[in-house]
């Protein structure tokens, strides 16, 4: 990620390249990377469902304590409502590539549900949260969101006994593997420290939020209802990686300051190289 900063900041390979190079990796190698995982997990829906419910309550709950910034510190409201969807949304780039290295491809699997069960809460959530700035559709917006179709598609194979040949599905592995590396370099190449400093207190507000109270929540109610290792693990990765850098595109699109949106992503996503190993050693402690 520091690699990729410092190229788009002191080479020729300028934002554009790295917007690019996103769209590839939302379009189409992080969906291949979901389809080939989906496709032949091995599922047990009904115990990942106390998981998917404690992060679903915990992402409702985390919007609703930054929406309290409303009377704790009196902001703007378009950055307000603007800044709230990066306390609960997570970078999936980033979560992925740690639920690999941790869980190998069990791991990959798992958070593969946990991220088809939870985009189309983060999104509502979010959508629900800038409505006042835009008319967009909640349901639209769902539907058209690739992490989710390729998600479904993947567990559709899966659920059907469907097996995709062997060079489908090993191309479509090695588009995945390749989606990591990119994703987190195209993540790295968007950081920006300029646009939102005269309201530092709103962004570490949000930022205490994700990277501190989200993940504490996570491990104690995931540690009360004596998850399993794996999904604690999981849930505690989802609640502890920086917020999505698809916020900033939704806060522009809804018309919402995006400038606070980028900085925001750029404080959370630094911090987390230090938050991410601190929460991460405490559920392998446990």
């Amino acid at each position: 990620m520091i690699f990729a900063w410092g190229l788009n900041r002191y080479t020729f390979l300028n934002r554009e390249i790295w917007v690019a190079l996103e769209k590839i990796v939302y379009w189409i190698l992080f969906p291949a990377l979901l389809i080939s995982s989906a496709s032949r997990a091995k599922l047990v829906w009904t115990d990942n469902i106390p998981m998917l419910l404690l992060l679903g309550g915990g992402m409702t709950l985390m919007a609703l304590l930054a929406y309290s910034a409303k009377w704790l510190l009196r902001p703007d409201p378009v950055n307000h409502h603007s800044g709230i969807q990066t306390t609960f949304r997570f970078n999936t780039f980033i979560a992925f590539a740690v639920a690999l290295r941790l869980g190998g491809e069990d791991g990959l699997a798992l958070m593969a549900i946990a991220v088809a069960s939870l985009v189309p809460l983060s999104n509502a959530l979010s959508i629900i949260s800038l409505s006042r700035n835009s008319k967009h559709s909640v349901v639209l917006e769902l539907i058209k969101n690739p992490f989710v179709i390729s998600t479904v598609l993947g567990l559709l194979l899966n659920l059907s006994h469907i097996t995709l040949p062997d060079f489908i599905h090993s191309n479509l592995q090695r588009m995945g593997n390749a989606s990591i590396t990119i994703g987190l370099m195209t993540v790295g190449a968007s950081l920006a420290w300029v646009g939102a400093k005269k309201d530092m207190a709103l962004v570490f507000f949000w930022t205490t939020i994700k990277l501190v109270i989200f993940p504490l929540f996570t491990f104690t109610v995931g540690h009360l209802l004596d998850l399993p290792k794996a999904q604690l693990m999981t849930a505690v990765i989802i609640s502890c990686v920086p917020t999505a850098t698809s916020a900033f595109v939704m806060a522009t699109r809804m018309g919402g300051n995006g400038a606070i949106v980028s900085f925001t992503i750029s404080v959370m996503t630094v911090c987390a190289a230090f938050t991410i190993p601190f929460w991460i050693a405490l559920v392998q402690a446990t």
